[in-house]
């Protein structure tokens, strides 16, 4: 007769299924960005100057005047002046990714993951372009802050953002993992 396991193997199957899926769609989006997208650069290019142009766009209608460089779509310029730069890293393409990735390997109904998804993404641009405008306002009137707030203060807002709507996720769907998972009942 063989020993009891001090904890039983099946509650680590859902827990496993979720990091060996995300582990699989994140290696599948490395690769297509990393093998298509990204060294062909249009959809980076792209979504940079839709960022910029809707920062842009979002300073205007508060009443300031904002745009982009006629020659470069992903410059940011307030009074005349240019002030951010969007640049590939910054545009948010990978944070969608992640994200969609999360919420495509956890556990939960189709139907909800068909808008959660998309209104997750709607939600992470929406804060970019948040993110851009503020840094174009911040490098205007307080550039001496403007490493450490795109550094750190908006690093930290975004990430915080995704983590949120991540717990969101996880706790209206966590039933069938955490009641399969005992040690993880604690954790809503």
């Amino acid at each position: 007769m063989n020993p009891p396991l001090p904890f039983p193997a099946q509650p680590v199957r859902p827990v496993l299924r979720f990091l060996l899926v995300f582990a699989a769609l994140y290696a599948l989006w490395a690769l297509g960005y990393d093998g298509l997208a990204g060294p062909d650069g249009r959809l980076d290019h792209a979504l940079s100057a839709n960022l910029a142009a809707t920062a842009g766009a979002l300073l205007r209608g508060l009443g300031f005047a904002a745009g982009t460089a006629p020659a470069h779509p992903m410059l940011v310029v307030l009074n005349g002046q240019p002030v951010v730069s969007v640049g590939n890293p910054c545009n948010g393409l990978l944070m969608y990714a992640l994200f969609a990735g999360f919420v495509v390997a956890f556990p939960g109904p189709w139907r909800h993951k068909l808008w959660f998804v998309p209104v997750g993404i709607l939600a992470i641009y929406a804060l970019n372009v948040g993110r851009v405008a503020l840094l174009a306002l911040n490098h205007a009137y307080w550039y001496h802050s403007v490493d450490f707030n795109h550094h750190y203060t908006f690093t930290f807002v975004v990430y915080g953002a995704i983590g949120a709507l991540w717990m969101l996720w996880a706790r209206r769907n966590a039933g069938g993992l955490l009641a399969a998972t005992p040690a993880l009942q604690g954790a809503r």
